[in-house]
């Protein structure tokens, strides 16, 4: 997920997003996020309509993979990221005891 639909997800402004995500650095390893090149954003902003504001941005986006998603909601701490934060978690949470139960009962 590109930082600008995350930022609206968690309704803070995406500079908001990237001066937290850039405060804590150490929580966002290259697996949880990453920044675009300029090839990346370009096809990008062709193949969706609604990222064409990105078309001339000076920065290049960050992209979130889910953890990354769900680590940015912990470190917003806004009522509307921990509210959008919860259900995935628990999902993750209960897969996870599934998983274990499952290795548990073979």
């Amino acid at each position: 997920m590109i930082d600008a639909d995350l930022a609206a997800l968690y309704d803070v402004p995406t500079k908001r997003l990237n001066e937290q995500v850039k405060r804590n650095a150490e929580r966002f390893p290259a697996d949880f996020m990453f920044r675009l090149t300029r090839r990346e954003r370009d096809e990008l902003v062709a193949n969706c309509d609604h990222l064409s504001r990105l078309k001339f941005a000076s920065a290049m986006p960050c992209a979130f993979t889910e953890h990354g998603a769900l680590m940015a909601a912990s470190v917003l701490n806004t009522t509307r990221a921990v509210e959008r934060n919860h259900p995935k978690t628990h999902d993750a949470s209960r897969t996870r005891r599934e998983e274990e139960n499952r290795v548990h009962t073979d």
